[in-house]
């Protein structure tokens, strides 16, 4: 069984979902791929204990804190390649940004082989089903453009303002 709520948040309203243990969804209201991981599941909207600390976690974040991570329990549901890229864009320090190129070349050394597509990390990254906890707004293109969010180019821009990164979206 999963569950979900909302959260109204500086970039929108929020659909946090979770099972009895772990967040396994985060979504802006009209995200691409909006809830994907959950179709054909069974779900209820409830407020979990769970739910109720991603919501603590996102006040804070917004409040301008760091939280980390590892502070929630996060359950990835999707492909082992997908799993891996969210698990890399987890890796991603607060405040800072990497490039498609960059990521990819970090899950090839990882993977063990010579070269990754960048385009198939983008993929990837634009369905990260645990949007802003698992940053991947923090990815852009390899000039420095905001690119790639499923989220809406504008919201990536204000969260990347949030945490000071000093891109220049312009």
């Amino acid at each position: 069984m999963f569950y979900y709520d909302y959260y109204d948040s500086p970039v929108g309203r929020l659909t946090v979902a979770g099972d009895e243990r772990n967040i396994v969804g985060l979504w802006l209201a009209h995200q691409r791929f909006y809830m994907d991981v959950l179709q054909g599941k069974e779900c209820e909207e409830k407020e979990t204990e769970v739910i109720r600390l991603a919501k603590r976690w996102l006040d804070r974040y917004f409040d301008g804190e760091k939280p980390e991570i590892s502070e929630l329990s996060i359950k990835f549901i999707g492909s082992d390649f997908r799993v891996l890229v969210w698990q890399m864009l987890a890796e991603i320090p607060y405040g800072k940004v990497i490039t498609y190129g960059d990521l990819a070349k970090r899950i090839a050394e990882k993977r063990g082989i010579k070269a990754m597509s960048a385009q198939a990390v983008g993929g990837a990254v634009g369905r990260n089903p645990i949007s802003i906890i698992v940053p991947c707004h923090r990815v852009i293109g390899a000039n420095g453009s905001m690119v790639g969010y499923s989220g809406g180019v504008s919201a990536k821009i204000k969260l990347l303002e949030l945490e000071g990164t000093g891109c220049d979206p312009r």
